[in-house]
């Protein structure tokens, strides 16, 4: 199973560079099943939500690309019920689609894809692991039922084809090309 561990830390606590100010113990997101979880593991490490520690964020984040956000600035329970609602910390396929995903796009626009379609959101998006352009180009020459005569193939530029055909929806990322149609 994926595991998206994050420290969260605490504004307050980081300004007052008391003994959480290098924030918390990592919290495998995947452990818990809601947001009032976490914040017991983070009573128990001696935060005080609601004091000096009230106002969190996510000091180091592991399992998902790095410059994807600025974590900073991301609430760690929006994070997280971002995360719950995609399906991605109990699904490996949907967290596989989420990394991949956030390689060529950002986590924002991730999050307005989860807002907008719920646990629908990976709907219309396609890994082609494994593949480059090349056979991305043939796998497209192949959909679209295209024929050319068997002397003439050799001849046929794949890669160009499918960098063409995929500028509008299909990019590279570690693992072969992703495809998001409809952004």
């Amino acid at each position: 199973m994926n595991a998206i561990k994050i420290i969260i830390g605490s504004w307050g606590s980081y300004s007052a560079c008391n003994s959480r100010a290098l924030g918390s113990s990592p919290i495998n997101l995947s452990d818990c099943s809601d947001w009032t979880q976490i914040e017991d593991i983070l009573k128990k490490q001696g935060f005080e939500l609601n004091g000096i520690d009230a106002e969190l964020f996510v000091q180091d984040i592991d399992g998902l690309p790095n410059g994807c956000a600025d974590w900073d600035y991301i609430n760690p329970k929006e994070l997280f019920e971002t995360l719950k609602k995609s399906g991605a910390l109990e699904s490996d396929y949907l967290y596989t689609v989420l990394c991949a995903y956030l390689e060529v796009r950002t986590f924002d626009e991730f999050a307005e894809r989860v807002g907008r379609l719920g646990d629908n959101w990976d709907n219309d998006i396609y890994l082609y692991e494994g593949y480059d352009w090349e056979d991305y180009g043939k796998e497209l020459f192949e959909i679209y039922e295209q024929r050319l005569d068997d002397d003439l193939i050799d001849y046929f530029d794949f890669e160009a084809y499918g960098k063409a055909n995929g500028l509008n929806c299909a990019q590279e990322y570690s693992h072969g090309i992703i495809e998001i149609i409809g952004g």
